[in-house]
């Protein structure tokens, strides 16, 4: 005697939850952008929050926070942020990075604005944030040229930091080297040291977005220009050294490092 299995099917509950979840995880439905978007500010806001508030923390309670803490500090929320929030947006939480993935084709072009945007909100509302709370300038909280040194010196700083945080996003985003959520501890890690060597300089910001909440809450943007320009030139450069290293983009692993799908291989998006 013989037994045949049967597989049960799904209710209309477990087939509604599921086609719930598969619209979330499809990156390409734009009834789902409205929860990219808001993973972005969040992401953001939470960075900038340790970022900032280092400084303004510091400057509040002197010689409680040390440099080394605070540049380490926001590179542990960077990895707690790709790790807990990642798959739903990518946590790009830099217009930098934003721009990168869409010269890699790893990313859409038409949702950049749409990033860029909300990622300069979530930044500026953790700088007013902290504000309220600490009672101490935005400022504090910012990037700016050291005193004995130029614009030109801090620009060029940013930018060969913004190189190397590019280069390991992408690299850890290519075919060969999808390194899943590893991946996070590879940025936290290199935003850490970044922070450890070349902050008196320039404050290794390598991101307009973390630089512009602080400067616009506090009402300055001494030197702003810098911490466009060195990031954004710094991606553009990372783009090209990601190609002469790997060639053109593999599609599925990078869009969905783009888009945060941190386990499996997707569709790359149509451009």
């Amino acid at each position: 005697m013989t037994t045949r299995q049967v597989t049960p099917t799904k209710g209309p509950l477990a087939r509604y939850e599921q086609g719930v979840i598969d619209r979330i995880n499809n990156f390409n439905d734009p009834r789902q952008e409205w929860r990219r978007l808001c993973s972005e500010l969040l992401g953001t806001f939470f960075l900038v929050l340790v970022a900032a508030g280092g400084g303004m923390m510091g400057h509040a309670f002197p010689g409680v926070i040390s440099r080394q803490a605070a540049v380490v500090a926001p590179a542990l929320m960077v990895m707690a942020i790709i790790l807990f929030m990642g798959k739903v947006s990518g946590a790009h939480l830099n217009p930098a990075v934003s721009i990168a993935f869409a010269l890699r084709r790893d990313f859409p072009w038409r949702r950049v604005p749409g990033y860029i945007a909300v990622q300069l909100v979530g930044a500026t509302l953790a700088a007013l944030f902290l504000h309220a709370v600490i009672n101490v300038s935005a400022v504090y909280g910012s990037n700016y040229p050291a005193h004995s040194y130029s614009d030109m010196a801090a620009f060029w700083m940013e930018l060969i930091l913004t190189v190397g945080l590019v280069s390991v996003i992408l690299g850890t985003a290519s075919g060969a080297q999808n390194v899943g959520v590893i991946g996070a501890f590879g940025v936290a890690g290199y935003v850490a040291l970044a922070g450890l060597w070349a902050s008196p300089i320039s404050g290794a910001s390598m991101n307009p977005a973390r630089t512009f909440g602080p400067d616009l809450a506090g009402t300055t943007f001494t030197g702003y220009w810098v911490y466009v320009a060195g990031p954004l030139a710094g991606a553009v450069l990372a783009v090209g050294i990601a190609f002469i290293l790997r060639g053109r983009s593999d599609g599925a692993s990078g869009a969905g490092a783009a888009q945060g799908d941190l386990f499996a291989e997707v569709e790359s998006f149509e451009p």
